[in-house]
This record gives structure tokens, C-alpha cells and sequence, in this order.
């Protein structure tokens, strides 16, 4: 029986950012599809709502890490570009074949811009962007490099975080397990999957890394299925 009580630390394929073969695309792919079935990206879209409305009519520069395949950022386009055409979205993850992949996915939305960086380097962490999105992301960092994120987020973010991740819990490992097997041919899929929610988090934890780091103004809320919205704000 998995350990439910604390967060585990093993590595899940994905993680690794050398692989390039079909699997990881399969993979993507379906995570796309397990998103749209289980309403996922909603939580994302909510949580930026609520940010633009602090920003009014500004231009607005809103980046997604660890975007994966750009599906994400191509339905925030199709959202919010037209009640929001000041926004400027971009999407960036560290594996190459990744982002090659996110750019051939995403012609028809010439304004996103795809960038391969990792979020650690100099480089990177001298950007500024208004607004940070965090798509089934965190749950990939230990305690103790998410809470150095949080922290660094507080002046790399003009407006704000919105973290959008799994609630470790045995239903949902259960479910996630059930379902990957009826359905996913990835072989990343079946075994990424239930280690997702074994690497995911209790309120709690969340609760506690968000203060250590700072964050003041922050709502926290779970969500169908098993998800957890974080929205950290300046104001």
C-alpha cells in the first residue's frame, strides 16, 4: 500500500529531460485529454480570471512553466485573447523535443511564444512576467526547491501565481490507477501518473510552504477532481 502521509520523492519519467522518444509525445497527448475529461484546465482559467482583474486594460505577459505539449496556453488563447488582447502568452519548459513539439501543435497561434530554458538558470530568473502559471508543475520539485520558487516568484511575478495541482489522496491514486490502465497506451502515463499524486500535496503543506515564502495574500481551494487552486497575489 502506497504512503499517503508524506510526500514521496521518487523521479517520474517525464522528469527526465533527455527523453525524446514517442512515449513522452503519447503522453502528452493524453494528458491533454485527461485534462479536458476531469476539468482541470478550468482551474487554471479561474485563477487567472482573477488575477487580470488586477490589472485592468495593462498589457499583461503571462508565462506558463513547464508547459509541456502548449495545450494550456493555446486555450488561453482561444479564452482570453479576445476580451484580452493586450495579453502576451508564453510557454516555456526545459525539454527540447518538448517545446519542438508544442510549436508544431500551436501554427495556427503565431502570438504564443515557446521557449525551452530551465527555470533555475541565471538567465531565466532575471525575467520579470506579470503573471506565473503552474499547470501540474510543482508537484515536481522536494519541499525545499518549491519553497525557493515561491520565494523567487515574489519579485519575478508583478501580479501574481497561479498554481493549479494534484491533492494526494488514495482516492485519487486509485482513480488515476483505473483509469490509465483502461485507457492510456503511454508507457510514461501508466507509471507517472499514480507517482503524480504520491509527489502532490496536503492543504497543509501547501498552506505552510506559501507562508514560509512570504506570500501574504494567497487563497487556496480544492477543486474536482482532486485538485488544488493556489492563487498567490501581490494585493
Amino acid at each position: 500500500m502506497p504512503n499517503f502521509t508524506v510526500r514521496s520523492d521518487e523521479q517520474e519519467l517525464m522528469d527526465d529531460f533527455n527523453v525524446k522518444d514517442q512515449g513522452l509525445l503519447r503522453t502528452l497527448r493524453e494528458l491533454e485529454i485527461i485534462n479536458l475529461w476531469l476539468g482541470g484546465n478550468n482551474i487554471t482559467f479561474s485563477g487567472l480570471e482573477t488575477l487580470l482583474k488586477q490589472a485592468g486594460q495593462q498589457p499583461v505577459t503571462v508565462v506558463d512553466l513547464g508547459c509541456g505539449s502548449g495545450d494550456m496556453v493555446r486555450q488561453l488563447a482561444k479564452r482570453f485573447k479576445k476580451n484580452h488582447p493586450q495579453i502576451k502568452l508564453i510557454g516555456v519548459d526545459a525539454n527540447p523535443a518538448v517545446i519542438e513539439y508544442a510549436k508544431s501543435k500551436s501554427v495556427d497561434f503565431p502570438d504564443i511564444e515557446f521557449i525551452t530554458d530551465d527555470i533555475f538558470s541565471e538567465r531565466f530568473q532575471k525575467r520579470e512576467f506579470d503573471i506565473i502559471l503552474c499547470t501540474l508543475f510543482t508537484h515536481h520539485f522536494e519541499d525545499n526547491t518549491l519553497l525557493q520558487l515561491l520565494k523567487h516568484w515574489r519579485s519575478q511575478a508583478k501580479i501574481g501565481v497561479v498554481i493549479n495541482d494534484l491533492h494526494r489522496h488514495w482516492f485519487a491514486y486509485h482513480s488515476i490507477d483505473w483509469l490509465t490502465r483502461l485507457f492510456s497506451k503511454s508507457y510514461m502515463t501508466k507509471y507517472d501518473a499514480k507517482l503524480s499524486v504520491l509527489r502532490s500535496f496536503k492543504k497543509n503543506e501547501l498552506e505552510n510552504l506559501t507562508q514560509k515564502a512570504g506570500w501574504m495574500q494567497f487563497s487556496l481551494k480544492w477543486k474536482w477532481a482532486f485538485r488544488w487552486q493556489l492563487i498567490l497575489s501581490h494585493h
